[in-house]
């Protein structure tokens, strides 16, 4: 399965959530591939400071993320998309509408809720340490029930 997680910049949530998957799904031997991109994203630029240390504190190395704009291949080569925000999937539907059926926002998937997860940029390591926790919790619970 290619799972692909999409934030605003790449820099924060989705690189975030890109790690915690692919440390989960390691240590639970799923054959998953994750990726992660930006609908204003950089390609190739760094992620924020403050994601990789706190997803350090849990012992997840993402310090050799580079960000990626979201593009159509990557859309496309993608199983399920799962965004932080409402904005980001009524953005991708629009741009994309042939991924009506495999976007879900992460706390709809995970959760049935129609919640998004804030963004912790610029807010200091307690938001981004909040974000982390809120984002692990649902990925714990997608490969849980789903997997």
């Amino acid at each position: 399965m290619n799972i692909l997680f999409i934030c605003t910049g790449n820099t924060c949530r989705s690189p975030m959530a890109e790690g915690i998957l692919k440390d989960l799904a390691e240590k639970r031997g799923l054959d998953i591939e994750v990726k992660s991109a930006g609908l204003v994203g950089i390609d190739d630029g760094d992620i924020s400071r403050d994601a990789i240390s706190v997803l350090k504190d849990i012992d997840i190395d993402i310090s050799n993320i580079k960000s990626k704009a979201i593009s159509e291949d990557l859309v496309r080569k993608a199983d399920l998309i799962l965004t932080m925000s409402q904005r980001h999937k009524g953005n991708l539907l629009l741009k994309f509408p042939f991924i009506k059926d495999k976007i879900f926002l992460l706390n709809e998937y995970a959760f049935n809720m129609n919640k998004d997860i804030v963004d912790p940029f610029g807010m200091g390591r307690k938001y981004y340490e909040e974000t982390r926790n809120e984002i692990y919790m649902a990925i714990e619970k997608i490969l849980d029930t789903r997997f």
